[in-house]
């Protein structure tokens, strides 16, 4: 299995994909156990979804999503808090040697899918609160466009969910001063 790069590399930034990924999925009302669980997989998660885990982490994913909202670092770190308000000591794990060696801060490695979600995506947006110094994410400002993203680049603060969300929005202001 490969070694996992820094903490603020390659591990950090698939979860926070995945957790972007998840908020998008479930501020849909129509999202499912089926639908959840393609978002999982897309991110190498294997575990069984059912109707409950959905529900429960619709929950989390708005407390999540509280956090990409905050227009401060401090109201950032006060949804984080919250966030992590219900999770675990950090601990070390490998899954029973089936992964590396990663940080968890749920209960156990079967937790419910909602404990594992709120708590992994908190510990990540807590790691990049600190580093940055600035919230860890956004809801796109792109008109029409409600989905949330996390900024894991090293450069400027991100305003869009994607490149095609900045065009628009760049198209949109251009025809608006013609």
């Amino acid at each position: 299995m490969p070694t996992p790069t820094a903490l603020t590399g390659r591990s950090v930034r698939a979860v926070a994909a995945r957790t972007a990924d998840l908020v998008n999925a479930l501020a849909r009302p129509d999202t499912g156990p089926g639908r959840v669980r393609e978002v999982l997989r897309a991110h190498g998660e294997t575990d069984p979804v059912a109707g409950a885990d959905v529900e429960a982490m619709r929950g989390a994913a708005g407390r999540i999503r509280a956090v990409l909202a905050a227009d401060t670092a401090a109201a950032a770190a006060a949804a984080v808090n919250a966030l992590l308000a219900g999770a675990h000591r950090p601990r070390l794990t490998d899954h029973g040697g089936t992964s590396h060696w990663h940080v968890h801060t749920d209960s156990c490695d079967d937790a419910p899918l909602a404990e594992w979600f709120a708590a992994s995506a908190g510990l990540v947006l807590a790691l990049l609160l600190t580093d940055r110094q600035r919230p860890p994410g956004g809801v796109c400002a792109a008109h029409g466009c409600d989905l949330v993203f996390i900024d894991t680049g090293s450069g400027s603060t991100r305003r869009f969910c994607s490149k095609r969300c900045a065009t628009r929005a760049r198209v949109r202001a251009h025809r608006a001063r013609a």
